[in-house]
Parts: C-alpha cells; sequence; structure tokens
C-alpha cells in the first residue's frame, strides 16, 4: 500500500513540475515581449539585441518539455484529465515558443525602427503590446490555477487585438500614400504589428487548451476575429517571416 501511495505522490509531483516548468517557459515569452515593446517605445537597439539572444532560453525549456511529456507518457500511461493535462503542456508550450518567436521578430524590426525617424503611428505599439501583455499574463494565471472562466475572458479579448490592428494598418496606409519616403518605416511598423497581433492569436490558442484540459470539452463558438486587413490590401505582412 505503501508503494502504491508513493507511486501516486511521485507521479503528482511530476504534473506539478511540469505545470511549473511550462509556467516558467510562459513568464519567460512575456517577459521576451515586454522587453521588444520596450526597445520599440524607447528605441533602444541594446536592449532589442539583447531580446533577440535570450530566445534560446525559452527554446531551451521547450526542450525540456517536449522530454518530460515523452517520459511521462512512457512510464505513466496517463488517461483522462491526466492525459489531457500533460497534451496540453505540450501543445501550450509550442505556442509559448511561436510567442517568443514573434517577440524576437519585434525586437528586430525595432533595431532597422530605431535606426529612422520617428512617425507618429508607433504609439500604437505600446498599447497592443500592452493589451496582449495582459491576454499572456492572464493566461498564464488560468493555465496554472485551472480557470476556465478567465480562459474564456482572455480567448474573447482577441477581437480587440484585432481591431487594434485594423486601425493601425489603416493609418499606416495613409501614411505611405501620402509620403512615400515613410514607406520602409512604416512597413516595418506593420511587420512589429503583425507580430504582436499573431502573439494574441497564441494567447488565445493557450485559452482555448486551457478549457480542453479542464473539461474535456472544445471552447463553444467562433473565435470572435477581427482582422480585416487581409481584404483591404493584398500581401500584407506575415508575422511568420518577418
Amino acid at each position: 500500500m505503501k508503494s502504491a501511495e508513493h507511486i501516486v505522490k511521485s507521479y503528482d509531483e511530476e504534473l506539478r513540475r511540469l505545470t511549473t516548468i511550462v509556467a516558467q517557459m510562459g513568464g519567460l515569452a512575456e517577459s521576451q515581449l515586454s522587453g521588444a515593446i520596450q526597445s520599440v517605445v524607447r528605441r533602444d537597439s541594446d536592449l532589442a539585441s539583447s531580446v533577440v539572444q535570450a530566445d534560446v532560453k525559452v527554446d531551451a525549456l521547450q526542450d525540456e518539455i517536449d522530454d518530460f511529456v515523452v517520459r511521462l507518457l512512457a512510464l505513466r500511461q496517463p488517461m483522462a484529465i491526466d492525459l489531457r493535462l500533460i497534451v496540453g503542456a505540450l501543445r501550450i508550450a509550442s505556442d509559448l515558443e511561436r510567442i517568443a518567436d514573434y517577440a524576437a521578430n519585434v525586437a528586430k524590426r525595432a533595431i532597422a525602427l530605431n535606426q529612422a525617424p520617428l512617425v507618429r503611428p508607433v504609439h500604437v505599439v505600446p498599447r497592443m503590446g500592452a493589451l496582449v501583455q495582459a491576454m499572456i499574463k492572464d493566461v498564464l494565471d488560468a493555465y496554472v490555477a485551472s480557470d476556465v472562466e478567465k480562459a474564456k475572458s482572455v480567448w474573447n479579448r482577441d477581437e480587440e487585438v484585432d481591431e487594434m490592428y485594423n486601425s493601425l494598418f489603416r493609418e499606416l496606409l495613409t501614411y505611405m500614400m501620402e509620403d512615400a519616403r515613410s514607406i520602409g518605416i512604416c512597413t516595418h511598423l506593420l511587420f512589429i504589428a503583425k507580430n504582436i497581433e499573431r502573439i494574441g492569436d497564441h494567447a488565445t490558442n493557450i485559452a482555448e487548451l486551457v478549457h480542453y484540459t479542464v473539461t474535456g470539452q472544445k471552447m463553444g463558438g467562433a473565435r470572435p476575429k477581427g482582422d480585416v486587413t487581409s481584404s483591404t490590401l493584398p500581401g500584407q505582412p506575415d508575422g511568420g517571416t518577418a
């Protein structure tokens, strides 16, 4: 009996450890985004460079989670909510890795942007960044606490990010049409904004995963989306290739 209790206790500790590593990875990804946004606001290329270089730390944690999950699946043969928790952690880690990648993309663009004259639409970037940072923080809290309602709140906020991106997209188009000399600067800003918008999408993915992990059910209803820029101008920037 004691042996069985020990096994159960050890398994529970492993599951808690997995959650802790995912939360740690999320904290790093959130910090990466914060640094990237600040590098744009402060025009700080040194900070931007440090964000780019720190991306390897997030990748290392994803590798650790991958190895941990494989070991748990092989040794524990989990079922029901335990299986959802373990597979969910693997998928959340993938979303967090992409969030960190997009943050690094923002930082790379910031380095180029900081060498050019300042343009007024840049003020929208920290507002978008703050909104998305709050989504990441809240969805990580929801994950750690298995809080379905908080996850739903994050899921519903994605539309606000899209609307902010649409507004900036239109403003930048106006700038480029009025002054061809601003095209290069505005293009960098478009890529930065698109990367931030994509980070919001990944936070929304995590919210859906939290909901599924806890309830075993997919989030009800269609995902709220407000990005209409693809119908505004063909060939819009794709955050995945920035």
